[in-house]
């Protein structure tokens, strides 16, 4: 039984030597050969003075080599920190100076995207996955050790006996609310809790091949590696230029003919617009994950008609606590008639998820509160930041007569239903007031996504001294839609109290979207107001 991240492709290296772990760029990856790429990295990190608890960067795209960077990084007791191989290199800096980071796996071009950053370097240790520095590369960190050098490490599994599951496993960080990220520390426990589920609920073995679309800095990559690594299977790392075409993406699945896909609901969204699905064979597909998002149900019961066959599963949960929570998607959900978002589901094994109501009792059914998880898959806290850890994870005694635990506080409002489930009505902090009416963003994009002529929506809060916030929606119509914005005027109207109908429309042509694939909204604020600083 493994109680470590690292041992479950250790285990599966045992049993399935030959068979491929990864698949990148047409190039597998055996069980056999991860072991030994993976031990020599640890290696190679312990003698050069990487200590247990220790972070290490990784700051790459998505390849084999970052795979066994990570599993390297945790088998030396250290705790890895993957950085967005496209975030601008102040922010980049700022992660490697907020977590204490002393070594950094990388690559002669992505270090030379840093040198032009106004903020100071911290010296680190550099690790690159090129074979050899190029020549003409400007490193500015001497020696920097080539992966030839790793490859001469040995390649025994190091010995490291103090190491337990309570341990730090990485840390991922996560937009803040004051400017800078924020870093989510996971212990291998609590990875591990949702890999086990995970693993035992949707089946997964050697002979499946699952998708990695979501970035290693994303939480849905948790379940893309380690649930294949438990199971002996292949994962197939898809690069983001691959998401940019969608054509090619369904085609890709098709032709390798995946089995379990896992991704956020915009990506599904783009096969289903642009895919031409009906014209590829998807019969191998029998397990379709989604999470990150709520997805609009006019996309879902396309996609379903689309490709009928496979399980459709909304996960939810954000990075603090994994997947706490699933909802398989019955034929009713997803009926003509109706428009609502599907419901988060019930918990997950080993999570026990209630709602709190605002005078901190227990939400009954039918009522509404503040959802919040206890078990083993929370996270340890935020690097750095005690005091917001202790904002968000509280002690308060769940049961009569048993001792205080911590809890985790979402900040997602939810509705208590029948049966355990819940369903999501949107963030607290996205409960905004206007005009002295409290509205919930989502439930303007739910009704405007319901509109043929719309393919995709997003409604912003613009701060305003008179009315607290106006609305603004930013649509994007379909290729061949003609409508107005009267005419959405005056379909909204019928949907929607009028307190509620958006003080201004921004026709644009895609949302930008952030490097997890979700609706950048930042940057849909600053694009709206330098291309229509008046409202249309």
């Amino acid at each position: 039984m493994a109680y470590l991240l690292t041992q479950l492709a250790q285990q599966s290296a045992e049993r399935y030597p030959d068979h491929p772990a990864i698949v990148h760029e047409d190039v597998p990856v055996t069980y056999a050969e991860l072991e030994i790429a993976t031990n020599q990295v640890a290696q190679h990190l312990i003698t050069s003075g990487v200590q247990h608890g220790d972070r290490v960067g990784v700051f790459l795209p998505k390849s084999s080599r970052k795979v066994i960077a990570l599993l390297g990084i945790m088998k030396a007791g250290a705790a890895y920190v993957p950085l967005d191989p496209d975030m601008p290199a102040s922010r980049v800096v700022y992660i490697l100076q907020d977590c204490g980071i002393q070594c950094l796996i990388t690559s002669a071009s992505q270090w030379q995207r840093l040198a032009p950053s106004d903020t100071a370097m911290p010296t680190v240790q550099l690790i690159l996955t090129d074979e050899m520095v190029p020549e003409t590369a400007q490193v500015g960190m001497d020696p920097a050790i080539t992966w030839a050098d790793i490859q001469q490490q040995d390649d025994e599994p190091p010995h490291i006996p103090a190491f337990i599951e309570s341990d730090l496993a990485y840390i991922l960080y996560t937009s803040g609310s004051t400017g800078n990220p924020k870093g989510v520390m996971l212990s291998h426990r609590a990875a591990l809790t949702f890999v086990d589920w995970a693993h035992e609920t949707f089946g997964v073995t050697h002979k499946d091949r699952l998708s990695s679309h979501a970035p290693f800095h994303f939480d849905l990559s948790i379940f893309d590696l380690y649930v294949t690594f438990k199971a002996g299977a292949t994962v197939h790392l898809l690069s983001s230029t691959l998401s940019i075409f969608p054509l090619a993406l369904a085609q890709y699945i098709a032709v390798q003919r995946l089995t379990v896909w896992y991704s956020v609901p915009s990506i599904l969204i783009k096969l289903v617009q642009h895919g031409e699905l009906v014209d590829h064979d998807f019969s191998a597909l029998r397990c379709v994950l989604f999470a990150g998002e709520v997805f609009p149900i006019r996309y879902l019961r396309q996609l379903v008609q689309m490709i009928p066959h496979p399980e459709y599963v909304n996960l939810y949960g954000p990075t603090e606590t994994n997947v706490i929570t699933h909802h398989y998607v019955q034929p009713n959900d997803i009926v003509d008639d109706v428009t609502h978002p599907l419901p988060i589901g019930v918990a997950c094994a080993n999570s026990h998820v209630f709602a709190l109501k605002e005078d901190g009792s227990r939400a009954a059914v039918g009522e509404q509160g503040e959802l919040v998880v206890r078990g083993p898959t929370l996270m340890r806290g935020y690097w750095g930041l005690p005091e917001r850890t202790a904002q968000s994870l509280i002690e308060q005694p769940v049961i009569a007569g048993l001792d205080a635990e911590k809890l985790y506080r979402t900040g997602d409002r939810v509705e208590v239903g029948t049966n355990g489930r819940f369903h999501f009505l949107g963030r607290l902090d996205n409960m905004i007031k206007s005009r002295g009416y409290r509205i919930e963003l989502g439930e303007i994009e739910t009704a405007l996504y319901n509109h043929p002529d719309i393919a995709e929506v997003a409604v912003l809060a613009i701060p305003d001294e008179e009315v607290s916030h106006r609305l603004s929606a930013a649509i994007v119509l379909r290729t061949e839609s003609q409508i107005t914005i009267t005419k959405i005027k005056t379909y909204l109207t019928k949907q929607l109290p009028k307190y509620m109908m958006p003080d201004s429309f921004h026709f644009i042509n895609q949302l930008p979207q952030t490097s997890t694939g979700k609706t950048d909204r930042q940057a849909l604020m600053a694009m709206l107001w330098e291309d229509h600083p008046t409202p249309l």
